[in-house]
């Protein structure tokens, strides 16, 4: 007699193995092709080679691409996080009048400053404002596009540090600020890194904001240098493209590791922070 049990892990297994095999396949063209001596859209290794590396490194626009893609990411980095942290804190901590309707608003259009609904005003913006063909005008459109996601996060931070230390702070003397930055800031540190880390990657593979407001190819960042890998018959240049998008996930599956590593992805309270 059949155990029900294993006969329905078997059907478990054999229907979920095309569906990590449509997730797995992408994977494994990134891995498998940038080394191979013919590729092409199949997962084949037909020969190992660092050819396809060495034309990626030969083609200044791929190399200026990486130094352009870290200045955006560093820098929206930096502007996001300082802002949302600032903002988190007053939202979380002061009350004041129309501040309900504020966060209403952030959630309301936090999905579309950035979106594709809102490209074309934010274009006229920043054509009025002389930005465009302009890093800084890249810089602060993603920027205001990825700052209400991070301010929510930090705010729920914020949220779980109770308000006892704050007061006990106050009484010794010290200022909203010095509460700031002596209290806040330590122990939402692990929520700091998380929106480092979400902003970070989501300017690093960004591609319509910066496709839509850079003309110069000398000005483009990774994920739109990888857009001009076409011959002059606009037949695309395989090898170059996986070899460019394997070096292209370098960066953050580095930042990842390295954040994992020294800090992990365990969150905590105030209590225990």
């Amino acid at each position: 007699m059949r155990d029900p049990r294993r006969t329905s892990k078997i059907v478990s297994y054999i229907l979920l193995a095309p569906i990590v095999a449509f997730f797995v396949s992408p994977i494994l063209w990134l891995i498998v092709t940038p080394f191979s001596i013919r590729p092409s859209l199949f997962i084949s290794l037909s020969g190992f080679t660092l050819n396809n590396f060495a034309r990626v490194f030969q083609n200044r626009t791929a190399i200026n691409a990486f130094r352009n893609s870290l200045v955006i990411s560093v820098s929206v980095v930096v502007l996001v996080t300082t802002c949302a942290l600032l903002a988190a804190y007053v939202l979380s901590r002061h009350d004041f009048k129309g501040r309900n309707v504020l966060l209403y608003m952030l959630v309301l259009f936090s999905s579309v400053v950035s979106g594709a609904a809102a490209m074309v005003p934010i274009f006229i913006l920043n054509l009025r404002l002389g930005l465009i063909n302009t890093e800084l005008g890249v810089i602060l459109t993603l920027s205001g596009g990825i700052m209400p996601t991070a301010l929510f996060i930090l705010k729920d931070f914020f949220d779980s540090i109770p308000r006892t230390y704050e007061e006990a702070a106050l009484v010794d003397g010290s200022s909203p600020m010095q509460v700031m930055f002596r209290i806040f800031l330590p122990l939402s540190s692990k929520g700091i890194i998380v929106i480092a880390m979400l902003v970070f990657t989501q300017s690093w593979s960004n591609f319509l904001v910066p496709f839509v407001l850079l003309r110069s190819t000398s000005k483009y960042p990774v994920s739109v240098a990888i857009y001009t890998f076409f011959s002059e018959v606009g037949v695309p240049d395989i090898g170059m493209i996986s070899a460019y998008s394997l070096l292209y996930t370098v960066p953050v599956i580095f930042a990842y590791l390295l954040i994992e590593r020294k800090f992990g992805f365990s969150f905590y309270g105030g209590i225990k922070g």
